[in-house]
């Protein structure tokens, strides 16, 4: 309901809404079971990853650095998840009135660009393999496979428990490590029996592109973002068609539509009203335009009301 009661009060410009999305967590300090289940799951991904990139020097396998590149990407995000998780208790503050969820998107752009270097650092260490291919030491890395499987599949399991969001998401990035190591179990049990060390690049190159794939339509989802575009266009139009709808409303103008996140999103718009109105009237259409926007569940939302033949400041 923070949304209605927003909208209700929020007639003039001036009157900005205070942060209400995480008023029932504020102030607490009790276990949170969520945030230690992501811990668990970023402790045992950050350890692997360190195991990883040793054994892939250890091993020559390009395959093995390829995903210790995409396990240090998971470690990443569930090392933000988790410190957003603990930080998201904090109280927003007058000087940053809407609270701390940006950090979030400064998190993902940094990650991004640490997962580009590493992956552009795996390519040209894997191209130059198609041409002059090494066998890589094919018990190694079945036996880091192995523990891949094994190290990833435990913390899929600790976050499968849990209900919110952050592990939800994390879980997804853990069954695709788990699904990572399985192809290298396969590529490694097929070198001991075949002498074909091209697969290893192959595999490496593999996984790569599709890290890379995934990061810049990220990094692209961020950007937009921070530079406050719409985080979904059809949802705005929607948004301002219900808006004309509304009796006594002629037009709308300085509709802003935009994310604290990519899921805590804000509107403010001005109504340009057929008239003047009375008091009552204008308590009634401040009640329908919450109810307009109830569904759409925004953090915050902020309606001025411009009546007949009056300049708007804005312009």
């Amino acid at each position: 309901m923070a949304q209605v009661k927003e909208t209700k009060r929020a007639h003039t410009h001036s009157e900005h809404g205070h942060p209400e999305h995480g008023h029932s967590h504020h102030g607490h300090h009790h276990f949170d079971p969520s945030s230690d289940r992501i811990g668990w799951a970023f402790l045992l991904n950050v350890t692997f990853t360190i195991i990883e990139f040793i054994g892939g020097w250890l091993t020559n396998s390009t395959a093995i650095m390829a995903d210790a590149v995409h396990d240090l990407g998971d470690s990443l995000s569930i090392g933000t998840a988790w410190f957003l998780q603990r930080a998201g208790n904090k109280q927003a503050t007058e000087r940053f009135s809407y609270g701390f969820k940006r950090l979030s998107l400064l998190a993902a752009m940094l990650n991004g660009v640490v997962l580009v270097c590493g992956s552009i650092w795996v390519l040209i260490e894997s191209i130059p393999r198609l041409f002059a291919p090494e066998m890589p030491h094919t018990e190694g890395m079945f036996l880091l496979a192995l523990l891949g499987v094994g190290v990833n599949g435990f913390a899929a399991y600790k976050l499968s428990a849990g209900n919110t969001l952050n592990e939800r998401v994390l879980n997804w990035h853990l069954i695709e490590d788990v699904m990572g190591w399985v192809a290298v179990l396969i590529v490694s049990v097929v070198l001991m029996f075949v002498n074909l060390p091209i697969l290893d690049p192959l595999l490496s190159i593999a996984f790569t592109l599709f890290i890379l794939y995934n990061v810049v339509r990220n990094i692209n989802l961020t950007l937009g973002l921070f530079l406050q575009g719409a985080p979904d266009e059809q949802i705005q139009l929607q948004i301002k068609k219900r808006l004309q709808q509304i009796e006594f409303v002629e037009d709308i103008h300085h509709l802003h539509f935009w994310s604290l996140d990519g899921e805590q999103h804000v509107l403010t718009a001005h109504l340009v009203l057929k008239q003047l109105l009375q008091p009552e009237q204008l308590v009634a259409i401040k009640c329908e335009v919450a109810e307009c926007l109830s569904e759409y569940k925004l953090s915050h939302t902020t309606i001025e009301f411009e009546f007949p033949e009056e300049a708007c400041r804005d312009d």
